[in-house]
């Protein structure tokens, strides 16, 4: 009776691999940007010709309550989005490292905005923030609702960095810790490509 029972969750796990590998490149076929993960890589780049836009993703600002901040909201400009949790240790470690990379590219027309997952307390998220001197826009997302808008997101992938180009293409992702050595030549390399 256990081996019927076995079948189906088999079935289903082999349609899940044979999905992570179709094409050399990982690209989906499909109009928005899908997170898959060959080989368990934990990095990945795409020229333009690869690249697929992330949908609008929305939220309700961790520092402004009553405000909307949408990837939108930041037209023409080069998006780094950084899934974080005030709870996560590789997020505190690697806070600095994304203040200092915003600070040398803002001026390229770089946008950092945050994505705060699965913090109860706003207060615990805001404190994380401020003891970190972090000054870019953060989407409160406790529950994660922002986060299901991510194709196939593997939401115990905290920290993310996703870095999208002008037009809000998935230029580069980082499902692990960065540093400002590792995620510093990337960004400036999209901020300097032509719209």
């Amino acid at each position: 009776m256990r081996r019927w029972a076995i079948l189906p969750a088999l079935a289903v796990a082999a349609l899940a691999l044979a999905g992570c590998g179709a094409g050399k490149n990982a690209v989906n076929t499909d109009a928005d940007y899908n997170f898959v993960s060959p080989g368990g890589q934990f990095e990945f780049f795409y020229d333009s010709a690869q690249r697929k836009p992330l949908q609008d993703l929305a939220g309700t600002s961790l520092q402004q309550p009553n405000q909307q901040i949408a990837i939108s909201s930041f037209p023409n400009k080069v998006v780094v989005l950084n899934i974080w949790g005030a709870w996560c240790a590789n997020c505190r470690a690697e806070a600095p490292e994304l203040q200092q990379v915003y600070g040398q590219t803002k001026s390229m027309g770089v946008q950092l905005l945050g994505i705060d997952f699965k913090d109860q307390s706003r207060n615990a998220a805001l404190d994380f923030m401020n003891d970190y001197q972090m000054n870019y826009p953060s989407i409160y997302d406790f529950a994660g609702r922002t986060l299901l808008e991510l194709n196939n997101f593997p939401r115990s992938s905290v920290p993310t960095t996703i870095v999208l180009d002008r037009e809000h293409r998935v230029a580069a992702v980082y499902l692990e810790q960065v540093n400002a050595a590792k995620l510093l030549p990337e960004i400036t390399k999209v901020a300097e490509e032509k719209a």
